[in-house]
């Protein structure tokens, strides 16, 4: 099996391209893996941007240690190379010594060290003013650096700040070819010249076998092609990502601050899920489905709330029945806190009617703008995005006791209902009535029951077990009977207009199990003013 290309040979390549290569600057782990995802092959986890990152100033004010903390989470973040801006490696010869060991044990591919004294000032801040190293010291530190290195496509790069502090061209190249000698893998010559004329020149004598890096910070308006004229093997754009983020971050919190308000922003930032992409979240929902079984898969819930309600015409004018207001707060709200109350978190509602109206904290909304000319399945359809491996399939016009749902989430078949032995005593014919493989053995709990047939239509000449209370659960292999059910009652030409009845009744005519859990009230559901009354009185904890 061929060796995998590490990160450290993959700098090295890039230094070594016959063609011009590029490298980004970045500051952390979101701005590396954005970096990474813009298509640049490695990153320069700048001294300039991570001291900005930190609010302290580029003059080694950051511990060597913090830094080191910081390009770790970057590679941990990214899978492409990291070259550190190493400043002048935070010391002496031991002290890059220890920062080479300690950049190969967090995987990052190379250290970049300028010949300027500790502690270092930005080049750009009265460069002409700020001493060079002692050419020999210098040359220790890269030999002390590379011979502490363990893997051999480590780089150090070594950066020439002559022209940087008013020196000729004749002495950069000097300083060059001695580093070069000391052990350096690449040359990176600064300039602060608006114009490439001085590393032009620089170019043109350089005799050496390192490869060239440039840092066109200052000469920015130079043509790329005239980079690979001059046999530029790097270049860094060092700094970019952390002036974007400045410039972006002060106009938006000036806006916020003048006009109190987010509505002018919002379309214009990343929503709050591709900040959660960046960070890995869907490959965390992965591991928990792969790694965690059953116990990290969260159930979903999904909640049909499509539809005004019939009976209710008077009170839901503007907004639909699963809106409307229980015991001082809407019926979604109910269902949503004891979701909660029993770990589901990941709640998305199917509007219909007024879905502009669906409002309460932790819900999705997805919408089905037939809704007036469909059933349910084509309800649940515009939610098949929102789907897991673990779903709760429930009507929006339920209230029920805590345990109903606490219980069915200890069931673990493909597919479980909930039907209530009592019924609806009120109700000639009851509503979805339900017949079971047997009657509910009020002795023992969670017996061995399958649902048989639900609803009025070619129902079984015997008088129905109970009545199927709008929950369903499907787990596993159940999302893909499901699937396969709602395929039939496509080819059938149901689909449009059918309900979840037609879906069960679909599954069990397939031969699928479907379990079925037995309560005895503790519920209700809502479905004119006599039950919207009585509604009250259940959520505060009266029994009906």
């Amino acid at each position: 099996m061929a060796k995998q290309r590490t990160k450290a040979r993959a700098l090295r390549d890039l230094l070594e391209s016959d063609r011009l290569e590029f490298i980004m600057e970045a500051h952390n782990g979101l701005s590396a893996r954005i970096v990474e995802e813009a298509g640049f092959a490695g990153i320069w986890a700048s001294g300039l941007a991570l001291s900005a990152a930190f609010g302290v100033r580029d003059s080694n004010e950051a511990s060597w240690t913090q830094v080191l903390e910081a390009v770790e989470f970057m590679a941990d973040a990214s899978e492409v190379p990291i070259l550190l801006d190493g400043d002048t490696g935070y010391g002496n010869f031991n002290n890059l010594r220890r920062l080479v060991t300690k950049l190969e044990s967090r995987g990052v591919a190379g250290v970049c060290i300028e010949d300027k004294l500790f502690p270092k000032t930005n080049s750009f801040i009265d460069g002409e003013r700020q001493p060079l190293a002692d050419i020999d010291e210098f040359c220790g530190k890269i030999r002390a650096g590379k011979d502490a290195q363990r893997d051999p496509d480590f780089c150090i790069v070594a950066r020439v700040e002559a022209l940087i502090a008013g020196w000729s061209v004749e002495e950069a190249l000097e300083r060059a070819r001695a580093y070069e000698a000391a052990g350096a893998d690449a040359i990176l010559i600064h300039d602060k010249a608006r114009t490439f004329d001085n590393i032009k020149r620089f170019a043109a004598g350089w005799d050496g076998a390192c490869p060239l890096v440039i840092v066109p910070t200052k000469y920015y308006s130079t043509p790329t092609d005239v980079f690979r004229a001059a046999g530029i093997s790097l270049v860094i754009w060092a700094n970019h990502t952390v002036r974007a983020a400045v410039t972006a971050m002060q106009k938006t919190v000036a806006e916020i601050h003048e006009t109190q308000t987010l509505a002018g922003v919002e379309d214009r930032i990343a929503p709050v899920s591709e900040v959660f992409r960046l960070q890995g979240d869907p490959e965390l929902r992965e591991a928990e489905r792969r790694y965690a079984g059953d116990a990290g898969a969260a159930t979903r819930a999904i909640v049909l709330a499509a539809a005004r309600g019939e009976g209710l015409e008077p009170v839901t004018k503007a907004r639909p029945k699963a809106m409307l207001e229980v015991a001082g707060k809407p019926l979604l709200r109910h269902l949503v806190d004891v979701f909660k109350q029993n770990g589901l978190h990941d709640i998305t509602a199917v509007g219909g009617y007024h879905p502009e109206t669906i409002d309460v904290a932790g819900v999705k909304v997805v919408e089905n703008p037939d809704y007036e000319t469909t059933g349910e399945l084509a309800s649940l359809n515009c939610a098949r995005e929102h789907f897991g491996d673990d779903n709760l399939i429930i009507y929006g016009d339920l209230l029920f006791r805590r345990h109903v749902l606490a219980d069915l989430l200890d069931i673990d078949h493909e597919i479980t209902v909930v039907v209530d032995s009592h019924g609806r005593r009120s109700e000639a014919p009851p509503r979805d009535p339900a017949w079971c493989s047997a009657p509910d053995d009020r002795s023992m709990f969670a017996q061995d029951v399958t649902l048989a047939h639900v609803g009025g239509a070619d129902a079984p000449e015997r008088a129905p077990d109970g009545r199927w209370i709008g929950i369903m659960r499907t787990r596993g292999e159940g999302r893909v009977w499901i699937r396969e059910a709602l395929d039939t009652l496509r080819a059938e030409g149901r689909f449009e207009t059918a309900g979840v009845p037609d879906l069960l009744n679909t599954l069990i005519a397939a031969g699928r199990t479907v379990h079925v859990i037995y309560i005895t009230g503790h519920w209700l559901d809502i479905n004119d003013l006599d039950d919207l009354r009585a509604a009250s009185a259940f959520a505060y904890g009266e029994t009906r």
